[in-house]
């Protein structure tokens, strides 16, 4: 039972890991902050960036870790679409109804029945994934076009396509005296993070930028989805239950001849996968919009699958990789010379990962980031604008890198997408 066991489970190497993040993460900013120099587009780093990129990093992180659950049980998730399109119908309409947080409990169990029907179909029936998460989409977008026509009559403002206004908005919080956010009656506070951005000094007032933008007028509901990223690592690597699904995403029928009840489990990780996208669709009703539009998720749910594979099946992972989404995102919403200082960053960035991996003798990987930096060094040095809209486009194109140079050290649960029924000798 030394699989189902904390306390004797092998230790996961969490420190390298962590070290590895951290260096990454500080050479993305650095590079950033020579980009920003070089350029003068101090759009790159300010706090309004990268409050942005949060809020819209939010859903895609909720999307992805609703795969990961799912994954990690060994169901591919391809409904997280669906599930966030019924997350911000019964959002919208709790939301109008009763309360912004209402909306919150009714949008994650709309997502959470979606799960339950995915749960349903290939547990219990062993239909394909694929085939029931393509039906779940399809299924909830008939579905809400339905509830919408019963429940939105002319007179309260919603109709066949989207709902009333929902009033109100759950709990935001800035910072005291870092971002300038009362305490205690005090209506405002010295706000040193801006002191310092708005000085520009290297590297100080960028650093000022990032962690402002993370602290200022922050929704309780962001603070939520960033805190399920250690709570998921700590629910999959440190609880009996989490370990006894990851047992069953790797080898079911081991884990079923170890007296784990797989279908349980199986019931379990979907159903919570539902839950989280529901609630990042009852995020896009009630912090962007305020409101549920038709077709409101804009396929976030499947960019949530991008930032699991890209994030390696891992909480830090997932949250990384929704980050640089929501970067992207961001910045599309900013002047034109941040858009055009991103290919020089992205030149600078691919140079280095280049020469790294050519040092590391992976000469092909290494060969085709170096062509690449070439390409968008000289495409920054010829052009003084980039079309907007092929900024979204950024993250994608990592994603694609990423996976043909480390396809290698990628690694999905062994049974992730493999049929289960209870019984079966082989795996």
């Amino acid at each position: 039972m030394a699989l189902l066991e904390p306390a004797t489970a092998p230790a996961e190497p969490t420190a390298p890991r962590v070290r590895r993040a951290a260096v990454l993460l500080g050479a993305a900013l650095l590079i950033l902050v020579v980009v920003r120099e070089i350029t003068g587009s101090n759009e790159l780093t300010s706090s309004g960036t990268f409050g942005s990129a949060l809020r819209l990093a939010v859903p895609i992180l909720l999307a992805g870790l609703g795969g990961l659950f799912a994954e990690r049980v060994g169901i591919v998730n391809i409904g997280l679409e669906g599930m966030m399109i019924f997350g911000t119908w019964f959002g919208a309409w709790a939301g109008w109804k009763f309360g912004p947080w209402y909306g919150v409990v009714f949008g994650t169990a709309g997502g959470a029945f979606g799960g339950l029907i995915h749960a349903v179909a290939t547990v219990t029936f062993g239909v394909d994934h694929v085939v029931s998460g393509v039906a779940i989409n399809i299924l909830a977008a008939g579905t809400t076009r339905f509830l919408s026509v019963i429940a939105y009559s002319p007179e309260s403002g919603g109709s066949a396509t989207q709902s009333p206004q929902v009033a109100g908005h759950v709990f935001h919080f800035t910072m005291p005296y870092l971002a300038g956010g009362p305490i205690l009656g005090v209506h405002s506070t010295p706000d040193l993070l801006g002191w310092f951005e708005r000085r520009h000094w290297f590297l100080i007032s960028d650093v000022g930028g990032v962690l402002k933008g993370t602290m200022d007028n922050v929704s309780a509901l962001t603070i939520i989805a960033v805190l399920l990223i250690p709570a998921s690592f700590w629910w999959f690597w440190r609880t009996r239950i989490g370990l006894r699904m990851r047992s069953v995403g790797e080898n079911p029928v081991a884990a079923d001849s170890l007296g784990v009840r797989v279908y349980t489990m199986k019931y379990i990780g979907v159903t919570i996968s539902g839950a989280l996208a529901g609630l990042g669709g009852a995020f896009l009703v009630l912090e962007a919009a305020g409101i549920y539009r038709e077709g409101q998720t804009g396929g976030r749910g499947f960019i949530g699958l991008a930032s699991l594979v890209f994030g390696n099946w891992r909480p830090g992972g997932v949250g990384a990789a929704a980050g640089l989404f929501g970067y992207a995102d961001a910045l599309q919403l900013r002047s034109d010379p941040a858009i055009h200082a991103l290919l020089l960053f992205v030149a600078i960035g691919l140079g280095l990962a280049g020469v790294w991996f050519v040092v590391r003798r992976r000469a092909v990987g290494g060969s085709l980031m170096i062509v690449l930096a070439a390409g968008s060094f000289l495409w920054w040095n010829a052009s003084k604008t980039v079309p907007g809209q092929l900024v979204g486009t950024v993250p994608y194109v990592v994603t694609l890198v990423v996976l043909s140079v480390a396809s290698q050290r990628l690694r999905m649960p062994a049974a992730d997408g493999r049929p289960y029924r209870k019984g079966q000798t082989q795996p």
